[in-house]
């Protein structure tokens, strides 16, 4: 099943036409990568898998991985496009208790997905819920300090919200005692890619990302945008010279344009 392109989910072969575009692509994988080391023999939750690329990824280490999606197109196209033994897809329903019995994983993942939700708290409890004790949740979403001007809504018409570091650890703090938050950077020539590219959208999207704008027109105005960019995008002009170790995951990420917490879930929960 081929997966249409919105511009929002990861679709492996839509994103090497440009420099820009495949600097997202590495931020995906290198965060999957990132992963691998926690996931080794242990019974996984891909919260929100998308099109199934990372899911599959991991199942090579993992001792079992679920990759679950709102999305039954991008269930679809997982299940058609990535399999392993290990691995399963299934549908779930956004508004719904995750299909799962208590402690049934011991990592969960939710990579680029908490800016789509809208009640945080209970998407943080059902994590609660299916994890183990001492589970851990690796949750990774967009920096709104590199990506927005402080009083600047999501310019990407699909995000509800997007967060500081400080502000992720708080909402994990009343769940998770150990909280450790990293930032995703790169290489200075190629992190300035993402940087221009994250800066020319905050001015470009200003007038319609204000606090006072109503929300459908928000998201009206950036689809306009997005229709106009895609009909308007050319061939790069410039050779893709880099690739996965050119971007990094650490602590002393400065600036950062994604958050990494990882948090682990009280043995004795």
């Amino acid at each position: 099943m081929k997966l249409e392109p919105t511009g929002e989910r990861m679709i492996v072969d839509e994103y090497r036409d440009s420099p820009e575009r495949y600097l997202i692509y590495l931020f995906h994988m290198v965060t999957y990568r990132f992963a691998s080391e926690f996931v080794e023999g242990k019974r996984v939750l891909d919260y929100g898998c998308g099109s199934g690329y990372g899911t599959h990824l991991l199942s090579s280490r993992a001792q079992s991985i679920t990759g679950v999606d709102v999305a039954p197109e991008a269930v679809a196209h997982a299940q058609s496009a990535y399999t392993a033994p290990n691995l399963a897809y299934r549908t779930i329903d956004p508004d719904a208790p995750l299909p799962f019995a208590d402690a049934s994983f011991d990592v969960v993942l939710s990579f680029q997905v908490f800016e789509h939700v809208r009640d945080t708290a209970r998407y943080l409890a059902e994590i609660d819920r299916v994890l183990a004790p001492g589970g851990v949740l690796l949750l990774v979403t967009p920096d709104r300090a590199t990506r927005l001007l402080p009083f600047q809504r999501p310019w990407n018409r699909f995000h509800l919200r997007e967060y500081r570091p400080d502000e992720i650890r708080a909402l994990l703090a009343p769940r998770f005692g150990d909280i450790r938050m990293l930032g995703m950077g790169g290489t200075p020539d190629v992190l300035a890619i993402e940087i221009d590219r994250c800066t020319r959208t905050k001015w470009l999207t200003l007038p319609f990302t204000l606090p006072v704008m109503p929300d459908a027109w928000r998201v009206a105005m950036l689809d306009f945008i997005h229709r106009n960019r895609k009909t308007a995008e050319a061939a790069p002009t410039k050779p893709i010279a880099f690739g996965e170790p050119d971007v990094r995951i650490a602590d002393d990420i400065s600036p950062s344009v994604n958050i990494v917490a990882v948090a682990r879930k009280a043995r004795n929960a």
